[in-house]
């Protein structure tokens, strides 16, 4: 793959840095793109200006993208739906009753667990987890930032500690595509190593019961304790209020099944689908369609139960379904940014470059602490972890036989650096959702929890250095 030198770290570099320093989103990602496809078109910034409009039209129009943002809209269909029937306030109700989330700790163990076993697809494990206990913890008074941080921090090293999904599967394949004898058996012994997932969790956890508030994190908890604000006055939520505090339909009864039905009928339908799709292999089924079949059944079934009991008619679930998509139309316009940028990182050949860059300096004993770097500055600067997957482990694989050293701590290095990026970085695609369905200002949850993220990244990079050692 060619590769534009330093010059491909340019636009992840001056994107980032646009984003954090003046919260603008949409300009920063947009930038990345035009930026990047001016660099690879000769500095020409017209030229730059067509490509990046048609790699952009290309990005959403593919087949799989196309169904994920489908998706996402509809979600907020789901969340307008659960909202509307009364059963949101019947869930909280339910949950405050039973003694399930009678204190902040228990309010953030709630949303972990959720988090923690919705792990056949990411995103969709994000927007369920985020829907069922936002309205928790703003009755709670904890900050929206802090949600964000829990399914965060809990979503995407789940994906790998826990691989029967279609992030295990995509790994078997890179690996298989290696010619790795027993890539099943060495994906598994490597998750005992892979330390930043397993830290990151536990961090989360940590947080959680201890109320261990940091930089950031700790002005957002004393904001909403102390001033009674969710959100930081001058915030942009990622869903507009209209969806994320939409109240009941007067008068109707608050049922708590009236939200879970819906969320359990699509949880249960996207394994279903990804075994159809993957001719009886959940693994090799298609993650896309699984998540937007479950949602459109979840609509199908919320739309039937309000039927039946009345709460609504066939022209309020059309409104509600609508005023849903519009809600999150932020979402599906950083999405479909975020597949831009994706599309375009991939052409620069920022990761090549950052690969070549760092082979000319490994020292076998500390070649997994090095790999684990290097991936977490790939995937950071890409905001893909499968990206990074995808360039790492055709590097870490044949180095583990020339170096002779560990290959399940090799791979658990690599796989652990593209978590980090994935669960952190500004223009990842997993902290783009965490974000809307927390209903948080994105910059906001990123600063927040970027402190969290380089405590379980600093743990885990002394672990590896150690076991380079070790092993």
């Amino acid at each position: 793959m060619e590769s534009f030198g330093w010059l491909s770290i340019l636009p992840p570099i001056v994107a980032i840095g646009l984003a954090i320093r003046t919260k603008q989103v949409y300009l920063s990602l947009w930038l990345f793109i035009w930026l990047g496809w001016t660099i690879m078109n000769g500095w020409n910034p017209v030229t730059g200006l067509i490509e990046a409009v048609d790699v952009f039209i290309a990005a959403v129009t593919d087949e799989g993208n196309a169904r994920t943002l489908i998706f996402s809209a509809l979600i907020g269909a789901i969340i307008t739906f659960t909202q509307a029937s009364g059963g949101m306030d019947g869930f909280v109700r339910w949950v405050e009753g039973s003694r399930l989330a009678r204190s902040k700790r228990s309010v953030g163990l709630v949303a972990a667990f959720t988090s923690m076993g919705v792990f056949l697809e990411s995103n969709f494990g994000l927007l369920v987890s985020g829907s069922v206990a936002r309205p928790l913890f703003d009755r709670a008074k904890i900050s929206r930032e802090k949600l964000a941080y829990i399914i965060d921090g809990t979503c995407a090293p789940k994906q790998l500690l826990i691989p029967i999904n279609a992030w295990g599967a995509y790994i078997v394949g890179l690996l298989a595509a290696q010619q790795v004898d027993e890539p099943i058996s060495l994906l598994l012994s490597s998750l005992p190593l892979n330390f930043y997932s397993i830290i990151a969790i536990i961090v989360v956890f940590v947080v959680i019961i201890t109320g261990w508030h940091v930089g950031p994190m700790k002005e957002a908890e004393r904001r909403v304790s102390e001033d009674g604000l969710l959100l930081r006055e001058g915030a942009e939520p990622m869903i507009s209020e209209e969806v994320s505090q939409l109240v009941a339909k007067p008068g109707v009864p608050k049922r708590a099944i009236n939200m879970l039905a819906p969320i359990i009928a699509m949880v249960a339908t996207v394994p279903y689908v990804l075994w159809l799709t993957g001719d009886g292999d959940i693994l090799n089924g298609s993650g896309s369609q699984g998540v937007l079949w479950g949602v459109i059944v979840g609509l199908l079934v919320g739309g039937i139960l309000y039927r039946v009991q009345g709460i609504m008619d066939v022209r309020e679930m059309t409104e509600y379904t609508i005023k849903g998509i519009q809600g999150l139309m932020p979402l599906v316009l950083v999405l479909a940014l975020a597949f831009g940028i994706a599309a375009t990182q991939r052409s620069l050949g920022t990761g090549v470059f950052l690969a070549q860059a760092a082979e000319a300096t490994l020292n076998p004993g500390f070649v997994p602490a090095i790999v684990f770097i290097l991936a977490c500055l790939m995937a950071f600067s890409t905001g893909t972890s499968w990206g990074t997957f995808a360039i790492m482990i055709p590097i870490v694989v044949p180095m583990t036989a020339l170096l002779d050293v560990h290959a399940p701590l090799m791979l658990a290095a690599a796989l652990g650096g593209g978590i980090f990026g994935d669960h952190c970085s500004p223009i990842s695609d997993s902290t783009i959702v965490a974000s809307m369905a927390a209903a948080t200002d994105h910059i906001d949850h990123v600063r927040t929890q970027l402190p969290y993220a380089l405590t379980a990244a600093s743990i885990s990079l002394v672990l590896f250095v150690i076991a380079g050692f070790v092993f």
